[in-house]
């Protein structure tokens, strides 16, 4: 048993050779270390949040393909995106800073690359961020309007209400110092798992009819509107309710200035995420869609689709309590992207790529990127706003810029190692020689969920349909061509005459103050108990 002299050494060892390795990379210790392994892992499977994601895009499936695009089509898009996480990890093992992809691909590829994928990963943040806090707030709205039917409706104001005090929540939780919101992660990690086992037991011990294997395993429902003559197509547009859930689990990356042993905590933190949320996904997805009470009332609930079968599965009592699991987790998980997003925001202004990249790169005194959290709570909220008018629309914009930003911020940096061959050099975690093969299976992946999210969801979406509506328009072409040209021209007007990629700030033999201090705290911290 190690004695507590023998794991303070391991800690200092530790915490030097994570700022002698952030150094090398350019940059000089400034965020607190106090993410451990399990922490940074949390983080990631907080934003995934099978509690979130896959629950209030349910109907997305159920409606494109039914039970089989919800349990094969989950499996099927789990898998590979841990290919894809495997492919960042490799890469984010050997160069853990909280710019992550963007850093990667200016390291691998030069500025323009990084320019690219840093303003791709940045929108998509902020996407992500607003998506799931908007999500939330619907689930946090049916709830109170079970608890008080004759005060809270479900109106898109009164969701919009409920998502600003979120909101304005998650940006004072974010304000506070690190070791707590790792704490909180930690416990949002645990709350998830427990929570998925207590909803799997309810949904399997309290309906007293559930549907047939054959049903959950092998029935096809089309409700798209296109003809069953294109059910693959179908099939595909049902898949985006699994890869909208499994997305963001580059916070690992975005963390790793926080983390210790992060050259490898960061990597397997970052897999093992997408592992976990893969099998728990699977369960709860399984359990959800054995207690269908009725297949017409699911699809007429459309976004309310889960909370129409709990409620009719079992009872308000029930479906109460299972929505209260369900709302403390999505809670989390917006608090956690909000974490994720702000480091990100704090990086890329570091290396002067964000309009007043001064006032973003701000540290507070207990080492928050106190400013950028706010920008990245603010952004966010004033993203879901066209929701106020239209909240399936508004919705929907949201949900396409976050899959396609942060998809194709992951695309990048990948391709660039793939060109990288044998020259790039590895962290502590690699895939050897398999990385080809990850790598080019990764990049293919990604270019065929872009597409799907790109293609028209319904037939009354097309422009010239006769019975075209704007309420079924996929906007993801309109706001990913927009952020293209925007990113684009921005770029070769004017910042590549001044954006050079990551900005050194101090060299390997000179340690700033900053880290002068944190040497210094490590050498007289006493042992602490690994999160």
């Amino acid at each position: 048993m190690s004695t507590p002299a023998g794991y303070l050494n391991r800690e200092r060892e530790t915490a030097r050779s994570d700022e002698a390795l952030l150094l090398r990379l350019g940059y000089s210790q400034v965020l607190y270390r106090e993410m451990g392994g399990f922490s940074n892992f949390a983080i990631s499977f907080t934003i995934i949040s099978v509690l979130a994601g896959c629950l209030t895009s349910y109907y997305l499936a159920f409606n494109n393909g039914g039970p089989v695009a919800i349990t094969w089509g989950w499996l099927l898009v789990g898998g590979f995106c841990v290919i894809v996480a495997m492919a960042m990890g490799e890469i984010a093992s050997s160069m853990p800073t909280a710019g992550a992809l963007y850093f990667w691909a200016s390291k691998l590829g030069g500025p323009a690359w990084g320019w690219f994928t840093g303003w791709f990963n940045l929108l998509g943040q902020i996407a992500v961020t607003a998506s799931i806090q908007y999500g939330s707030a619907t689930f946090a709205t049916a709830l109170l309007n079970l608890w008080f039917p004759s005060m809270v409706g479900t109106d898109t104001t009164t969701i919009f209400i409920v998502f600003t005090v979120i909101a304005a929540g998650q940006l004072g939780l974010n304000l506070l110092n690190v070791n707590l919101l790792s704490r909180l992660n930690t416990l949002s990690a645990w709350w998830h798992m427990a929570g998925v086992a207590l909803i799997v037991v309810i949904l399997l011990i309290v309906p007293t009819e559930h549907q047939s294997p054959a049903f959950v395993f092998g029935e096809v429902i089309n409700n798209s509107g296109f003809s069953d003559t294109g059910i693959w197509f179908v099939f595909g547009l049902g898949l985006l309710m699994a890869q909208y859930t499994i997305t963001g689990y580059d916070a690992s990356a975005h963390m790793s200035e926080e983390t210790r042993g992060a050259s490898r905590a960061t990597a397997l933190g970052m897999i093992w995420a997408v592992v976990a949320s893969v099998v728990f996904g699977f369960i709860l997805l399984v359990a959800v869609t054995f207690a269908v009470p009725d297949v017409q009332g699911t699809l007429d609930a459309a976004g309310m689709a889960v909370v129409y079968i709990w409620s009719e599965a079992t009872n308000d009592t029930w479906a109460e309590f299972m929505l209260i699991i369900v709302v403390i987790a999505q809670l989390f998980c917006g608090t956690a992207s909000v974490t994720s997003a702000s480091r990100m925001m704090f990086a890329f202004s570091r290396d002067r790529a964000v309009p007043f990249s001064r006032l973003w790169r701000r540290v507070g005194a207990n080492r928050v990127p106190v400013n950028s959290v706010i920008a990245i709570a603010i952004t966010a909220w004033a993203l879901m706003i066209p929701t106020l008018a239209n909240g399936v629309v508004g919705y929907a914009v949201g949900t396409s810029i976050a899959v396609i930003g942060l998809n194709i911020a992951f695309a990048l940096p990948i391709i660039l190692r793939i060109r990288a061959g044998e020259k790039f050099e590895p962290g502590a975690w690699s895939l050897g020689k398999h990385y080809k093969w990850v790598s080019w299976v990764a990049v293919v992946w990604i270019a065929v969920m872009c597409v799907l999210f790109l293609l028209p969801i319904s037939p009354k979406g097309i422009p010239g349909a006769e019975d075209f509506t704007w309420e079924s328009v996929n906007y993801a072409p309109l706001t990913v061509g927009g952020a293209v040209v925007l990113f684009g021209g921005w770029y070769f007007l004017s910042a590549r005459k001044w954006f050079t990629g990551p900005v050194r700030e101090a060299r390997p033999e000179e340690p700033g103050p900053m880290q002068r201090q944190q040497i210094q705290q490590h050498q007289v911290r006493e042992p602490v108990r690994p999160s």
